[in-house]
């Protein structure tokens, strides 16, 4: 056991010195294989093919060749040129593991917009937001609905046009499960629910719920009346009272009464006559307690009751007020001569 030893110890000794030598050990050269036709390098335990011994030394000169590069502004160092230099460009403030490109990516921190319309100078951050944009101005609708032929400038228009025909309402409210054809029209819902108008005037301070609404109210204010029929020259504050408003031209009465089949030119028509059938009264004094089928039925009654001195005839328990008066007025002028 000790010859062993002592023969273990003399050629791992003659190994290290061939090693510093820069001479390769006997029992590691390489030799060629019989058997197998491959190179082997002959060791204490066998033979070791000739690639792991190229991956040792491979290993050994990459240890030796570590971090050579430098960086000159902080003294780090790096083992290739390539991680130095993404090194430098963190240090500069770039990301470069980011793909894409960065400049438009600090655009959606910003609020940036780069790409502006030549025909009206209005600003858009992507380059298909202005194409669409510039359909506006072209007059171009490239985008038709397959049942009806109506066309669109965008997809997304056109996708909300389809559900007109479908019928499709996918959008639900999660109170009271009232559904809707548009996401914008389900969230101005929800608004009822909570009692929410963020929209409000700069002049009287009145709030809405809707921002179109808002829009209408302003002009009340400012006296604008955008809509003008080319009939008649008439103006109007909303494009829903002008559309009413040609009906009495076209004498187009689309709202017909289920009951009687009396046909009206304007939907609040037909629903106050409906009441005529159900009796129906919602608007009742807070004074006396009448109810009225009409607002305006109840505004004239509201005279009544107002603060005015009421005028007195000679006849006992009798008086008439203003109002009273000027009605029994018309009423004679009424009569025939």
């Amino acid at each position: 056991m000790a010859s062993i030893y002592t023969e273990y110890s003399n050629s791992s000794s003659d190994q290290e010195q061939s090693t510093t030598s820069g001479e390769k050990p006997e029992n590691l050269r390489p030799r060629k294989s019989t058997e197998s036709g491959r190179n082997h390098a002959e060791g204490d335990q066998g033979g070791i093919e000739v690639s792991q011994v190229e991956n040792l030394r491979r290993r050994q000169n990459g240890q030796n060749r570590r971090k050579q590069f430098e960086c000159d502004q902080c003294g780090k160092c790096f083992s290739s040129s390539r991680n130095l230099n993404d090194h430098k460009r963190i240090q500069s403030g770039e990301n470069p593991f980011k793909k894409g490109n960065p400049e438009q990516h600090k655009r959606k921190h910003s609020g940036g917009k780069i790409c502006e319309c030549e025909q009206c100078g209005k600003q858009l951050s992507k380059a298909g937001q202005l194409k669409a944009h510039k359909r506006t101005h072209s007059g171009e609708k490239p985008f038709e609905c397959e049942q009806c032929g109506k066309r669109f400038s965008e997809t997304g228009n056109l996708t909300r046009h389809k559900r007109t025909h479908s019928g499709e309402k996918p959008f639900e409210c999660e109170q009271c499960g009232k559904c809707f054809s548009e996401t914008g029209n389900l969230k101005r819902h929800k608004r009822t629910h909570i009692g929410e108008k963020p929209f409000e005037c700069e002049q009287c301070g009145k709030r809405f719920s809707q921002a179109g609404h808002l829009k209408t109210h302003n002009r009340t204010h400012s006296v604008e009346k955008p809509f003008e029929c080319k009939q008649c020259g008439k103006c109007f504050t909303q494009t829903g009272h002008l559309k009413s408003h040609k009906r009495t031209h076209s004498g187009k009465k689309p709202f017909e009464c289920e009951q009687c089949g009396k046909r009206f030119s304007q939907a609040g028509n037909l629903t106050t006559h409906k009441r005529t059938h159900s009796g129906e009264k919602p608007f009742e004094c807070d004074q006396c307690g009448k109810c009225f089928s009409q607002g305006s039925d109840l505004k004239r009654h509201k005279r009544r009751h107002s603060t005015q001195t009421p005028i007195k005839c000679e006849q006992p328990d009798d008086s008439y007020s203003i109002y009273e008066l000027l009605c029994e007025v018309k009423e004679v002028e009424k009569e025939p001569l």
